[in-house]
C-alpha cells in the first residue's frame, strides 16, 4: 500500500491517507463500516463524527448525471505506465495500489494515480441508467487534492487487465499480496473514446471527504460474463446509493 505524505492542515489529506492506507487503518482500527444493515449507507453519517459529511454533505458522490452542459473542456491526458501487481481485498472492494511515475493531466494540472478499485453494480448511473461494474481510479495533486476518473463496464468481451488481477485475488482480506511476475496497465481498462462528464463530488466511502474532482467518461469499456461473476461471488453489492446533486453544475465534453 501507498502512503500520502501527510500535512496536518490539509484535511482532505488526512482523510485519504485514513481511507487508502490499510497498514495505518490496522493500527488505528477506525469505525466499522459497509454496505448493509445498521452499518450500511444509510447509517455512515452516525457511525462516527468523522464520518458526518456522509449524512450532512451537500457535494457527495455518486450522482445520476443528467442535464449535464456541453462545453470546451480539456482532454483527459493519460500517462500510464505498467507495474507488478499490487492486489488487496481490503474488506470493501479490490483495490490494486499504483506505483509512482503515472499520471493524468487535465490542461495545465497533473496528478499521480495511486490505486484503482471496483464497485458492484456502477455506483455512477447515465441519465437513470446504472451499469454492471465501475472502476475508480484515484489521483492525487501531492498537496490533498483528488481527482478520479471512473470508467464504466458493461457485458462483453473480456477484459485482459481484468483477467490479471481477479485471478490473482488474494484469499485473505485486509492484507495486501505483491504479484512480482504479474504487470498491469491500468490503460487497459480505458475506452477507446475518452469524453467525459465532470463535477465536484466526494468520497463514495466513508468518511466521505469533499472537494474531489470527479471525471466519469461518457463510453463503456466491457468485461465478460465470467469476469463479472468472479467479482461479484466476493462482493453481490458494494455501491453506494446514488446521491443529491444539491444544485450541483455537471459539464460534460462537446
Amino acid at each position: 500500500m501507498w502512503h500520502l505524505l501527510r500535512k496536518p492542515s490539509t484535511v482532505l489529506a488526512l482523510c485519504v491517507v485514513s481511507f487508502w492506507a490499510t497498514s495505518l487503518a490496522q493500527e488505528s482500527h477506525p469505525p466499522h463500516w459497509s454496505y448493509e444493515g445498521k452499518e450500511g449507507p444509510k447509517h455512515w453519517g452516525q457511525i462516527d463524527p468523522a464520518y458526518a459529511a456522509c449524512a450532512n454533505g451537500h457535494a457527495q458522490s455518486p450522482i445520476n448525471i443528467v442535464h449535464a452542459k456541453l462545453a470546451d473542456l480539456p482532454a483527459l491526458q493519460f500517462d500510464y505506465k505498467s507495474v507488478p501487481l499490487d492486489i488487496i481485498n481490503n474488506g470493501h472492494t479490490i483495490q490494486v495500489s499504483y506505483g509512482a511515475g503515472s499520471t493524468l493531466t487535465v490542461g495545465e494540472k497533473t496528478y499521480t494515480l495511486r490505486q484503482f478499485h471496483f464497485h458492484h453494480p456502477s455506483e455512477e448511473h447515465i441519465n437513470g441508467r446504472g451499469f454492471d461494474l465501475v472502476a475508480h481510479l484515484v489521483h492525487d495533486d501531492g498537496s490533498g487534492h483528488l481527482a478520479v476518473v471512473a470508467v464504466l463496464f458493461k457485458i462483453g468481451p473480456s477484459n485482459g487487465l481484468l483477467e490479471n488481477v481477479f485471478r490473482n485475488i488474494p484469499t485473505q482480506t485486509e492484507k495486501a499480496m505483491d504479484v512480482p511476475s504479474v504487470s498491469v496497465n491500468v490503460k487497459e481498462l480505458l475506452p477507446a473514446d475518452l469524453g467525459y462528464y465532470t463535477f465536484s463530488g466526494s468520497l463514495t466511502t466513508p468518511p466521505c471527504s469533499e472537494g474531489v474532482v470527479w471525471y466519469v467518461l461518457k463510453n463503456q469499456s466491457t468485461l465478460s460474463r465470467d469476469q463479472l461473476a468472479a467479482f461479484a461471488k466476493l462482493y453481490p453489492r458494494d455501491s453506494r446509493p446514488i446521491q443529491s446533486l444539491f444544485g450541483r453544475e455537471v459539464l460534460e465534453t462537446k
